[in-house]
């Protein structure tokens, strides 16, 4: 199956070791993504410690840069709960804070929650509504 080529202001999902990265992707090859200072990729669970960092950098990066040998598939999984800016209007949005450093927090201000708020408007991260619940579920 041929992975679906993105288009500027498609959501890319990267596919790290325990966890997933989001950017959006801005045109000609590069994303615009949040990531904590120390985000290496491919780095794994060095990467995945940064996620402890609480300031995060916005950048803007060649995806093949950003993916290195993980995968990553386009995803824009909430475009059916969601109308999506369009797409002219994220990629404005999305480059419009490169450079700056923002407030990181794995559970309310993550690389998600940045793309889900470009793309609709909407900040929302999936991943940590399924870990909160599995941990509410195992307390239980």
């Amino acid at each position: 199956m041929a992975l679906a080529k993105p288009r500027p202001g498609d959501l890319i999902e990267i596919f790290r070791l325990g966890y997933q990265h989001w950017v959006v992707y801005v045109g000609d090859g590069y994303v615009v993504h949040l990531a904590p200072p120390s985000e290496i990729a491919g780095a794994g669970a060095a990467s995945l410690l940064s996620a402890l960092a609480d300031k995060a950098i916005v950048k803007k990066e060649l995806l093949s840069v950003v993916a290195g040998t993980d995968g990553y598939r386009v995803n824009n999984k909430h475009d059916d709960k969601y109308t999506p800016l369009p797409p002219n209007k994220i990629v404005q949005r999305a480059e419009e804070r490169v450079g700056q450093e923002v407030l990181y927090k794995l559970t309310s201000d993550n690389c998600e929650h940045f793309v889900n708020e470009l793309r609709y408007g909407v900040s929302r991260s999936d991943q940590v509504r399924v870990s909160v619940y599995m941990q509410t579920a195992r307390a239980s």
